[in-house]
Protein backbone atom coordinates (compact mmCIF):
# COMPACT_ATOMS: atom_id res chain seq x y z
CA UNK A 1 0.00 0.00 0.00
CA UNK A 2 2.59 2.33 1.08
CA UNK A 3 4.74 1.36 -2.40
CA UNK A 4 1.63 2.99 -4.15
CA UNK A 5 1.31 6.19 -2.11
CA UNK A 6 5.01 6.51 -2.98
CA UNK A 7 4.12 5.72 -6.73
CA UNK A 8 1.37 8.31 -6.82
CA UNK A 9 3.30 11.07 -4.45
CA UNK A 10 6.43 10.88 -7.07
CA UNK A 11 4.50 10.80 -10.10
CA UNK A 12 2.73 14.03 -8.78
CA UNK A 13 6.09 15.75 -8.22
CA UNK A 14 7.36 14.33 -11.64
CA UNK A 15 4.44 15.91 -13.43
CA UNK A 16 5.15 19.19 -11.42
CA UNK A 17 8.72 19.79 -11.81
CA UNK A 18 8.39 19.25 -15.63
CA UNK A 19 5.12 21.74 -15.75
CA UNK A 20 7.34 24.31 -14.03
CA UNK A 21 10.84 23.31 -16.92
CA UNK A 22 8.22 23.36 -19.99
CA UNK A 23 6.48 26.61 -18.59
CA UNK A 24 9.89 28.26 -18.41
CA UNK A 25 11.49 26.71 -21.56
CA UNK A 26 8.07 28.24 -23.29
CA UNK A 27 8.88 32.25 -21.69
CA UNK A 28 12.76 31.77 -22.51
CA UNK A 29 13.79 29.41 -25.10
CA UNK A 30 12.19 30.45 -28.80
CA UNK A 31 10.24 27.52 -30.12
CA UNK A 32 9.44 28.57 -34.04
CA UNK A 33 9.73 31.52 -36.14
CA UNK A 34 6.65 33.84 -35.23
CA UNK A 35 5.88 37.48 -36.16
CA UNK A 36 4.50 40.32 -33.81
CA UNK A 37 1.17 41.56 -34.62
CA UNK A 38 1.05 45.58 -33.00
CA UNK A 39 -2.09 47.71 -33.25
CA UNK A 40 -2.55 50.91 -33.28
CA UNK A 41 -5.87 52.19 -33.05
CA UNK A 42 -7.81 55.27 -32.99
CA UNK A 43 -6.63 58.64 -31.69
CA UNK A 44 -2.86 59.01 -30.53
CA UNK A 45 -2.49 59.95 -27.38
CA UNK A 46 0.12 57.58 -25.94
CA UNK A 47 3.01 56.21 -27.37
CA UNK A 48 4.14 53.76 -23.93
CA UNK A 49 2.22 50.64 -24.54
CA UNK A 50 3.19 50.79 -28.30
CA UNK A 51 6.50 51.70 -27.50
CA UNK A 52 6.67 48.76 -24.86
CA UNK A 53 5.33 46.07 -27.38
CA UNK A 54 7.82 47.25 -29.79
CA UNK A 55 10.77 46.70 -27.51
CA UNK A 56 9.13 42.94 -26.13
CA UNK A 57 9.17 41.94 -30.14
CA UNK A 58 12.62 43.28 -30.73
CA UNK A 59 13.68 41.35 -28.30
CA UNK A 60 12.31 38.32 -28.34
CA UNK A 61 14.44 36.10 -30.28
CA UNK A 62 11.22 33.96 -31.86
CA UNK A 63 9.87 36.83 -33.32
CA UNK A 64 11.39 36.92 -36.56
CA UNK A 65 9.51 40.21 -37.94
CA UNK A 66 6.99 42.83 -37.13
CA UNK A 67 3.66 43.64 -38.89
CA UNK A 68 1.99 47.13 -37.54
CA UNK A 69 -1.56 47.14 -38.13
CA UNK A 70 -2.44 51.10 -38.03
CA UNK A 71 -6.35 52.26 -38.22
CA UNK A 72 -5.54 55.78 -37.12
CA UNK A 73 -7.02 59.25 -37.54
CA UNK A 74 -3.57 60.80 -36.53
CA UNK A 75 -3.28 62.08 -33.30
CA UNK A 76 -1.02 64.35 -30.94
CA UNK A 77 1.90 65.16 -32.25
CA UNK A 78 4.88 63.92 -29.72
CA UNK A 79 3.56 60.40 -29.10
CA UNK A 80 3.10 60.14 -32.87
CA UNK A 81 6.93 61.15 -33.14
CA UNK A 82 8.01 59.01 -29.98
CA UNK A 83 6.32 55.41 -32.14
CA UNK A 84 7.93 56.72 -35.43
CA UNK A 85 11.62 56.47 -33.68
CA UNK A 86 10.59 53.12 -32.21
CA UNK A 87 9.28 51.56 -35.67
CA UNK A 88 12.33 53.21 -37.41
CA UNK A 89 15.11 51.84 -34.55
CA UNK A 90 13.34 48.11 -34.85
CA UNK A 91 13.01 48.49 -39.05
CA UNK A 92 16.76 48.38 -38.26
CA UNK A 93 17.12 45.10 -36.49
CA UNK A 94 13.92 43.24 -37.49
CA UNK A 95 11.66 44.33 -40.81
CA UNK A 96 8.24 46.28 -39.99
CA UNK A 97 5.73 45.62 -42.31
CA UNK A 98 2.68 48.20 -42.01
CA UNK A 99 -1.23 47.20 -42.61
CA UNK A 100 -3.24 50.46 -43.53
CA UNK A 101 -6.83 49.59 -42.12
CA UNK A 102 -9.50 51.88 -43.25
CA UNK A 103 -7.81 55.02 -41.94
CA UNK A 104 -4.34 55.74 -41.46
CA UNK A 105 -3.94 59.66 -41.99
CA UNK A 106 -2.07 62.07 -40.51
CA UNK A 107 -0.44 61.24 -37.48
CA UNK A 108 -1.61 57.31 -38.69
CA UNK A 109 0.90 58.18 -41.79
CA UNK A 110 3.78 59.30 -39.70
CA UNK A 111 4.09 56.26 -37.73
CA UNK A 112 4.02 54.28 -40.78
CA UNK A 113 6.63 56.11 -42.85
CA UNK A 114 9.76 54.60 -41.44
CA UNK A 115 8.83 50.58 -41.53
CA UNK A 116 10.15 48.34 -44.30
CA UNK A 117 6.98 48.37 -46.54
CA UNK A 118 3.68 49.54 -46.56
CA UNK A 119 0.79 47.91 -47.28
CA UNK A 120 -2.70 49.51 -47.87
CA UNK A 121 -5.69 48.64 -48.88
CA UNK A 122 -7.08 50.10 -52.11
CA UNK A 123 -9.87 52.48 -50.44
CA UNK A 124 -7.21 53.32 -47.12
CA UNK A 125 -7.47 57.17 -46.66
CA UNK A 126 -3.84 58.06 -45.77
CA UNK A 127 -1.43 60.84 -46.27
CA UNK A 128 -3.13 64.13 -44.58
CA UNK A 129 0.62 65.17 -43.97
CA UNK A 130 -0.34 68.57 -42.46
CA UNK A 131 -0.57 70.03 -38.75
CA UNK A 132 -3.22 72.16 -37.35
CA UNK A 133 -3.79 73.89 -34.28
CA UNK A 134 -7.66 74.53 -32.60
CA UNK A 135 -8.67 77.31 -30.11
CA UNK A 136 -11.76 78.38 -28.83
CA UNK A 137 -12.41 82.08 -28.49
CA UNK A 138 -15.84 82.52 -26.08
CA UNK A 139 -14.93 86.16 -25.76
CA UNK A 140 -18.28 87.43 -27.38
CA UNK A 141 -20.41 84.77 -25.28
CA UNK A 142 -18.58 86.50 -22.11
CA UNK A 143 -19.49 89.79 -22.96
CA UNK A 144 -22.90 88.55 -23.74
CA UNK A 145 -22.87 87.26 -20.09
CA UNK A 146 -20.92 90.13 -18.51
CA UNK A 147 -18.28 88.34 -17.37
CA UNK A 148 -15.06 89.14 -17.15
CA UNK A 149 -11.50 87.57 -17.11
CA UNK A 150 -8.66 88.93 -15.24
CA UNK A 151 -5.44 88.04 -16.31
CA UNK A 152 -2.27 88.42 -14.16
CA UNK A 153 1.02 87.35 -15.68
CA UNK A 154 4.82 87.79 -16.11
CA UNK A 155 5.73 87.42 -19.98
CA UNK A 156 4.27 89.30 -22.59
CA UNK A 157 3.02 85.91 -24.16
CA UNK A 158 2.07 83.87 -21.27
CA UNK A 159 -1.60 83.65 -22.15
CA UNK A 160 -1.14 83.33 -25.64
CA UNK A 161 -4.03 81.60 -27.06
CA UNK A 162 -6.39 82.59 -23.93
CA UNK A 163 -10.26 81.49 -24.74
CA UNK A 164 -11.28 84.81 -23.09
CA UNK A 165 -9.55 86.92 -25.95
CA UNK A 166 -8.82 86.81 -29.87
CA UNK A 167 -5.29 85.88 -31.44
CA UNK A 168 -3.50 89.08 -32.08
CA UNK A 169 -1.77 89.53 -35.28
CA UNK A 170 1.83 89.11 -33.26
CA UNK A 171 0.24 86.10 -31.68
CA UNK A 172 -0.58 84.65 -34.80
CA UNK A 173 2.89 84.99 -36.28
CA UNK A 174 4.15 83.03 -33.17
CA UNK A 175 2.01 80.27 -33.45
CA UNK A 176 1.99 79.92 -37.40
CA UNK A 177 6.28 79.59 -36.41
CA UNK A 178 5.27 76.66 -34.28
CA UNK A 179 2.91 75.44 -37.25
CA UNK A 180 5.66 75.48 -39.60
CA UNK A 181 8.20 74.39 -37.20
CA UNK A 182 6.41 71.09 -36.69
CA UNK A 183 5.15 70.86 -40.43
CA UNK A 184 8.51 70.89 -41.28
CA UNK A 185 9.26 68.16 -38.82
CA UNK A 186 6.61 66.06 -40.86
CA UNK A 187 8.08 66.72 -43.90
CA UNK A 188 11.63 65.77 -42.76
CA UNK A 189 10.22 62.43 -41.30
CA UNK A 190 8.75 61.37 -44.30
CA UNK A 191 11.26 62.31 -46.26
CA UNK A 192 13.86 60.13 -44.18
CA UNK A 193 11.19 57.24 -43.30
CA UNK A 194 10.21 56.56 -47.06
CA UNK A 195 13.61 57.33 -48.84
CA UNK A 196 11.92 59.91 -50.62
CA UNK A 197 13.44 63.78 -51.51
CA UNK A 198 12.28 66.05 -49.92
CA UNK A 199 10.62 68.48 -52.07
CA UNK A 200 8.88 65.73 -53.66
CA UNK A 201 7.60 65.10 -50.17
CA UNK A 202 6.46 69.33 -49.84
CA UNK A 203 4.42 68.80 -53.01
CA UNK A 204 2.49 66.10 -50.92
CA UNK A 205 2.29 67.89 -47.91
CA UNK A 206 -0.54 70.83 -48.12
CA UNK A 207 -2.46 68.43 -45.84
CA UNK A 208 -4.68 66.47 -48.71
CA UNK A 209 -5.68 62.69 -48.41
CA UNK A 210 -5.41 59.91 -50.52
CA UNK A 211 -6.56 56.63 -51.00
CA UNK A 212 -4.33 53.65 -50.76
CA UNK A 213 -4.64 53.43 -54.58
CA UNK A 214 -3.34 57.17 -54.91
CA UNK A 215 -0.48 56.88 -52.22
CA UNK A 216 1.07 54.07 -53.90
CA UNK A 217 1.23 55.98 -56.98
CA UNK A 218 3.07 58.35 -54.90
CA UNK A 219 5.25 55.87 -53.40
CA UNK A 220 3.24 56.86 -50.30
CA UNK A 221 3.30 53.24 -49.53
CA UNK A 222 4.98 50.38 -51.38
CA UNK A 223 1.91 47.41 -52.08
CA UNK A 224 -1.91 47.42 -51.93
CA UNK A 225 -3.12 44.69 -49.56
CA UNK A 226 -5.12 43.14 -46.50
CA UNK A 227 -3.51 42.52 -42.93
CA UNK A 228 -3.52 38.58 -44.29
CA UNK A 229 -1.80 39.73 -47.62
CA UNK A 230 0.63 42.25 -44.64
CA UNK A 231 0.83 38.78 -42.61
CA UNK A 232 2.41 36.30 -45.98
CA UNK A 233 4.26 39.32 -46.72
CA UNK A 234 6.46 39.64 -43.41
CA UNK A 235 6.83 35.77 -43.50
CA UNK A 236 8.14 35.99 -47.01
CA UNK A 237 10.56 38.86 -45.91
CA UNK A 238 11.68 36.91 -42.63
CA UNK A 239 12.08 33.48 -44.07
CA UNK A 240 9.10 31.32 -42.45
CA UNK A 241 8.13 28.38 -44.14
CA UNK A 242 4.39 27.50 -44.49
CA UNK A 243 1.45 29.48 -42.01
CA UNK A 244 2.91 31.98 -39.80
CA UNK A 245 2.55 32.00 -36.22
CA UNK A 246 1.13 35.16 -35.28
CA UNK A 247 1.80 37.06 -31.51
CA UNK A 248 -0.38 39.99 -30.47
CA UNK A 249 -1.28 41.77 -27.21
CA UNK A 250 -4.20 40.65 -25.16
CA UNK A 251 -6.55 43.58 -24.05
CA UNK A 252 -7.15 43.12 -20.41
CA UNK A 253 -9.31 44.82 -18.17
CA UNK A 254 -10.64 43.74 -14.54
CA UNK A 255 -11.43 45.99 -11.33
CA UNK A 256 -8.03 46.26 -10.37
CA UNK A 257 -7.67 48.81 -13.24
CA UNK A 258 -10.43 50.77 -11.68
CA UNK A 259 -8.73 51.48 -8.60
CA UNK A 260 -5.39 52.02 -9.50
CA UNK A 261 -6.21 55.14 -11.29
CA UNK A 262 -3.13 57.71 -10.19
CA UNK A 263 -4.40 61.28 -10.54
CA UNK A 264 -1.97 63.46 -8.42
CA UNK A 265 0.56 63.72 -11.36
CA UNK A 266 -2.07 63.02 -14.27
CA UNK A 267 -3.97 60.53 -15.59
CA UNK A 268 -1.87 57.21 -16.58
CA UNK A 269 -4.25 54.24 -15.66
CA UNK A 270 -7.42 52.98 -14.72
CA UNK A 271 -10.93 54.70 -15.99
CA UNK A 272 -9.46 57.77 -16.19
CA UNK A 273 -6.42 57.06 -18.61
CA UNK A 274 -9.47 54.98 -20.68
CA UNK A 275 -11.06 57.77 -21.42
CA UNK A 276 -7.74 60.08 -21.70
CA UNK A 277 -6.49 57.40 -24.72
CA UNK A 278 -10.23 57.71 -26.13
CA UNK A 279 -10.91 60.93 -26.26
CA UNK A 280 -9.92 63.59 -28.65
CA UNK A 281 -6.77 65.48 -27.93
CA UNK A 282 -6.85 68.73 -25.72
CA UNK A 283 -5.98 71.41 -23.93
CA UNK A 284 -7.40 74.25 -22.01
CA UNK A 285 -6.43 76.86 -24.64
CA UNK A 286 -5.41 75.00 -27.78
CA UNK A 287 -4.51 71.87 -29.20
CA UNK A 288 -2.57 70.92 -32.00
CA UNK A 289 -1.96 67.69 -33.51
CA UNK A 290 -1.25 65.53 -36.61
Amino acid sequence: MKKIVYFFIGLFVILIVVSIVLTFIGSHVPIGDKIGLIRVEGVILSSKETIKEFKKYRDDPSIKVIVLRVESPGGAVVPSQEIYEEVRKTALKKKVVVSMGSLAASGGYYISAPATKIIANQATITGSIGVIMEMANISGLMEKLGIKSEVIKAGKHKDLASLYRGVGKEERAILQGVIDDIHSQFIEAVSVGRHMPIDKVRTLADGRIFTGRQALQLGLVDKIGTLQDAIKEAAEMAGIKGEPQVVTKKEEFSLSDVFSNELGSGISNGIGSYLYRKLPPFTLNYKMYF
